[in-house]
């Protein structure tokens, strides 16, 4: 540990004193002004399942096959049916809502009086919301749907109307979920537990607890506690909403807020969890440049059945459930067409993502700069100006 951060960090779970944030000894240095230039390199996230290809063509591949890169998670099941499952309750709490007659009315309508979103948190509000990118969307996986509900009663009725059992040992909600794995061709199931953050009282690190359901809030939250899931869904988001032309949705606004309140913290390992955000920051703005420029160079590729022939196609198209189902309505040749737009589209896409997380990455390391020049210390990225 120095000073100003930990040196070590968790990187998965509480106290697993995983991640390494030391800087590049052989480049810091002390300028004419008495200030201390501390460089760290850029780093991606570990995953052993991939790496990725330094030749284009097998990167361009791995990008059609669905396994370009994958996100770090906090749970087994594809965060689309997390969410399929958390509309369900949504739309019950809504028609009670609606319903005058109901015992649970005002409940009801008194927690979503701003919007029905604002009783979700985590994974399933970033999903639900649509914070992030499509990619993330596809390879997110969560174990629970994190709520925020005051009415607690509400909650508990519409959760066993809607199929969900009451765990009587560790009192979680508990429903089992089941889904076809497209790659594996297996059935799988895994348990969803449903979560109350007010009823629990979760302390996330550094004596804090949880606020409320904003952008701003879940943004304090991952910004305490910093593991890799938490840093990456925050770049996933800010790679949508901070527009590197200089405007933004009203959300991403007020969730600025939670990078200036973190900047000004005295936490050692809240100021590590902004380095490790910045130092892979970066780094995805390298690959996603990169993957960009591969799409657009290569997306004629798809057309070429010596490379991918019919079988390929259907083999392709089981990462979508669109996909499929257009598949079958109009055979392999007009599929190609729509899986080229989709190459083409999502090349332009990761362009614009790359130049957004620039940006996003520039501010909050000018930020932290300027929060600790009382020290005179200065953070660098090395191969950034």
């Amino acid at each position: 540990m120095t000073l100003i951060w930990d040196t070590i960090s968790d990187a998965v779970e509480k106290r697993d004193k995983l991640r390494e944030v030391s800087s590049i000894n052989a480049k810091t240095k002390v300028d004419k002004n008495g200030f201390t230039h501390y460089v760290f390199s850029k780093i991606m996230f570990h995953n052993p399942r991939y790496v990725v290809p330094q030749n284009d063509i097998k990167l361009f591949k791995k990008f059609i096959d669905g396994g370009s890169r994958e996100y770090p998670s906090d749970g087994k099941i594809p965060v689309d049916l997390v969410g399929g499952q958390a509309r369900i309750i949504l739309r019950e709490i809504t028609k009670i809502s609606k319903d005058s007659n109901h015992s649970f009315n005002n409940d009801a309508c008194s927690i979503i009086q701003s919007g029905i979103l604002g009783i979700l948190r985590g994974t399933v509000k970033l999903y639900l919301g649509k914070y992030t990118t499509r990619d993330w969307r596809r390879k997110r996986f969560t174990d629970d749907i994190d709520f925020w509900i005051y009415k607690i009663p509400l909650l508990e009725y519409v959760l066993k109307k809607t199929g969900w059992v009451k765990n009587k040992a560790t009192r979680e909600w508990e429903k089992k979920i089941y889904w076809d794995n497209p790659f594996s061709n297996e059935r799988e199931e895994h348990i969803l537990i449903a979560s109350n953050d007010i009823n629990q009282a979760l302390d996330f690190g550094g004596g804090s607890y949880l606020d409320g359901t904003k952008l701003r809030d879940i943004f304090n939250k991952k910004l305490k506690r910093g593991h890799d899931v938490d840093i990456s869904d925050i770049i996933n988001v800010a790679m949508v909403f901070n527009k590197s032309e200089g405007f933004a949705v009203d959300a991403w606004y007020e969730g600025w807020e939670a990078f200036e309140e973190s900047a000004n913290t005295r936490s050692t390992r809240t100021i590590s969890n902004m380095i490790t955000l910045i130092r892979h920051s970066f780094s995805i703005v390298d690959y996603l440049e990169r993957i960009g420029d591969i799409l657009l160079k290569l997306h004629d590729l798809i057309f070429d059945q010596t490379i991918y022939p019919n079988e390929k196609i259907v083999k392709i198209t089981r990462v979508s459930v669109h996909w499929q189902k257009y598949l079958r309505r109009h055979g392999p040749d007009i599929t190609r067409e729509l899986i080229h737009n989709y190459i083409f589209e999502q090349g332009h896409f990761k362009i614009y993502y790359s130049k957004n997380l620039r940006h996003f990455a520039e501010r909050v390391l000018k930020l932290l700069n300027s929060k600790v020049k009382n020290v005179k210390v200065i953070f660098e990225i090395e191969g950034e100006n």
